[in-house]
């Protein structure tokens, strides 16, 4: 009779940080590009290290877990956060030329089509989940529609889209904290 072996996984719920790191840092980010206050120091911060490392620390977890869709979404989304702060200062320091023309469009529909296919997965998870991701990919496009065509109106209606998809990733980021802290549903997310 072969023995059997069970290993339990007592690692905590990695994805309320990775959804926090997400969802503020795109507020923030966002408040910028509705017009509400100027992009700087603050905004960068929170890319490189909430928005940034906090979310590639969750894919991590996500990761050990054996959740792929995790891993994928909060590695990828948080180096999609590096990777911007350092398009936006690689130029001031002097390390390289910004951006082609065409280039940031380039960036953010690239990063709208992965969010699409991801949206798509999202179809077999919670309904609050499917709202972060449908509004991440809306968002993504009208960032990339902003920047081909120069429009300020398209600009505030992306930062005013940002600032709901922040929110709605930082509601399902403490309703899964709430809800496994009470063990009951006290924010719904749609399951």
């Amino acid at each position: 009779m072969a023995e059997e072996t069970r290993i339990v996984d007592t690692t905590s719920n990695p994805a309320p940080l990775g959804l926090l790191g997400f969802g503020m840092t795109t507020v923030l980010l966002n408040v910028h590009n509705a017009g509400l206050i100027t992009l700087g120091s603050m905004i960068l911060a929170m890319g490189l290290f909430y928005g940034g490392m906090a979310q590639i620390f969750a894919g991590w977890m996500e990761w050990k877990k054996g959740n792929t869709f995790g891993t994928t979404a909060f590695t990828s989304y948080g180096l999609f956060w590096e990777t911007l702060v350092f398009l936006i200062l690689m130029p001031k320091w002097g390390w390289f030329d910004g951006p082609s023309e065409g280039g940031m469009v380039a960036y953010l529909f690239m990063w709208g089509l992965f969010t699409f296919v991801m949206w798509i997965a999202t179809l077999k998870h919670n309904k609050a989940l499917q709202v972060v991701f449908l509004t991440l990919w809306i968002l993504f496009w009208l960032l990339a529609l902003k920047d081909a065509t120069g429009s300020a109106v398209i600009g505030a209606i992306a930062g005013w889209e940002g600032i709901f998809c922040g929110f709605s990733a930082i509601y399902l980021a403490l309703a899964e904290v709430l809800n496994e802290t009470y063990g009951k549903t006290v924010l719904p997310i749609g399951e």
